[in-house]
């Protein structure tokens, strides 16, 4: 993949990742960290890419979804043990800055509530449905699942955001 390839790819898709991204974990700063991240590991894997594994977008979400598990995990982690070390450490004390700041956007934004009512995998779909603007045979390619059970996984979970939001 030649330089030129390489601002192309990010010309053509850059935008649409990024809209997922932030769909997805819902805040702007860490969406950034992670398309820049997926560009980077685009530009050192682009010898790698196989067209007749995938299309170059299914390649390139496929990267930037699991740089994005990876970071919710990391995070989860970070959590967890800066949970300990306030129940520890400081008894009675509120929620971090950071995490008022998040809760405030949930309050305001109906949706945010709706989508913590589904499952992971379900988030994980509608974030790829519509937040990337993927078909599902291309969330089918980027997750390693059956067409069937991200067909079913999409329907169960739009139902599930329609009854909540009614």
């Amino acid at each position: 993949m030649r330089d030129a390839d390489f601002e192309r790819l990010y010309s053509e898709h850059a935008e649409s990742l990024f809209a997922f991204l932030a769909y997805r974990t819902g805040d702007r700063v860490r969406a950034e960290d992670v398309l820049s991240d997926t560009f980077e590991r685009v530009l050192r894997a682009r010898r790698r890419f196989d067209p007749r594994r995938g299309s170059e977008k299914t390649w390139i979400y496929s990267i930037a979804l699991n740089l994005l598990r990876d970071d919710a995990r990391r995070r989860g982690a970070e959590d967890r043990a800066l949970e300990r070390t306030r129940s520890v450490a400081l008894p009675g004390e509120g929620e971090g800055a950071h995490d008022r700041a998040l809760a405030e956007v949930e309050r305001r934004d109906e949706l945010g509530p709706a989508l913590q009512l589904l499952s992971d995998s379900e988030r994980e779909a509608i974030a790829l449905r519509f937040g990337a603007d993927l078909t599902v045979p291309e969330i089918a390619k980027v997750t390693g699942e059956r067409l069937t059970t991200v067909e079913g996984r999409v329907y169960r979970a739009l139902g599930k955001l329609r009854d909540e939001l009614a």
